[in-house]
């Protein structure tokens, strides 16, 4: 079996997010970067523990530049076998998905696995992106995934209850949280990953369609008010005037 699997950065949650430009960039000055959780935890680790019952081979590829190959080594580390690293700014969801679409439509792969979003931008469209552009059927927000020859059979969750879904291979499944434990490399793959092959890919020529035009911090939140345990119509006057129900 010959599985893909879609990586990319995002900061990693502990960092201070800030925007410069008028609002118009991402700061990017002290931010760390880290292999987007959803497709670490969940796609990637699935992807290996498919590939280490069934055989085959596991390739991760990314849209990024030099800079992100200390990511790419991290997931080398976790256990894939070889990396592509397709070299331009990612700036767009559709061009992203098409430069994926392109480098996959020669190389035949049984199963491609996404993480269900990315935690900086919430998108979740490059999973249905490349589905459309390879002509496969796509599964996403799959929290359960097992492949019996030709046939992946997937759980979702849904309003009361779980979704079993079969479909052929080859497919792409986007993957939510459930669909495996996460991995911490260790030092035997942190050593392996310095010397797996990682190929650097000219991008297409495919426009972008979406431009970002401005950035926003969310509102600060409000100061939190204290109310004597003893003082019950104080807090009923505060849930009455003042507490706004989201």
């Amino acid at each position: 079996m010959k599985i893909l699997v879609c990586i990319s950065k995002s900061p990693d949650t502990t960092s201070k997010i800030a925007f410069t430009d008028g609002n118009k960039q991402f700061d990017e000055n002290g931010v760390q970067y880290i292999v987007n959780p959803y497709d670490e935890w969940y796609a990637l680790v699935r992807g290996l523990e498919l590939k280490e019952t069934l055989g085959g081979t596991l390739t991760i590829v990314t849209v990024g530049n030099a800079a992100d190959e200390a990511i790419i080594r991290k997931a080398l580390a976790i256990g894939a076998d070889d990396a592509v690293r397709i070299d331009m700014e990612p700036k767009d969801a559709f061009n992203v998905a098409m430069q994926i679409a392109e480098y996959a439509k020669s190389n035949a792969f049984d199963l491609i696995l996404t993480g269900k979003e990315t935690i900086n931008y919430n998108g979740s469209q490059v999973a249905g992106m490349i589905a459309e552009a390879l002509d496969l059927p796509l599964v996403s927000l799959a929290t359960k995934l097992d492949v019996n020859g030709s046939t992946a059979t997937m759980e979702r969750e849904i309003v009361g209850g779980v979704q079993v879904v079969e479909a052929n291979l080859p497919l792409v499944v986007s993957c939510a949280k459930g669909m495996a434990e996460q991995r911490i490399p260790n030092m035997r793959g942190i050593m392996a990953a310095r010397t797996k092959p990682l190929t650097v890919v000219a991008p297409a020529a495919i426009d972008e369609l979406t431009s970002y035009v401005e950035y926003g911090l969310p509102a600060a939140k409000s100061a939190v008010k204290m109310i004597d345990p003893n003082n019950m119509d104080e807090l009923v006057a505060l849930l009455h005037n003042e507490a706004k129900v989201i």
